[in-house]
């Protein structure tokens, strides 16, 4: 299972198809990323990781993230995972950092 599977699972099992609830954006926030860093625990692999999720509303209003790392490009990376439904979009990133 890699970073994208983690994420994309963890977004399914949270959010699957429920319509966009602003008093439950922050419950399903913290859910994908604990559940995110959970599976992602489970590979044994000798990374820190770092999981950050954003969620929106479909409204036709416009999100523009980005991000930079200094970090060792042999073993450290990242991923961005964009998720949406009928009612919302999902950007869920995690980064990997070799210990």
């Amino acid at each position: 299972m890699d970073d994208d599977q983690s994420a994309e699972e963890s977004l399914e099992a949270v959010i699957g198809r429920n319509p966009y609830e602003h008093k439950r954006v922050n419950q399903w926030v913290s859910s994908v990323v604990e559940q995110s860093l959970g599976q992602l625990s489970k590979l044994s692999k000798p990374f820190k990781y770092i999981v950050t999720c954003i969620i929106m509303q479909k409204n036709g209003a416009g999100l523009q993230s980005a991000s930079s790392c200094f970090w060792d490009n042999t073993t450290d990376g990242s991923c961005s995972v964009r998720w949406e439904n009928k009612h919302l979009y999902c950007i869920v990133s995690v980064f990997g950092l070799a210990i």
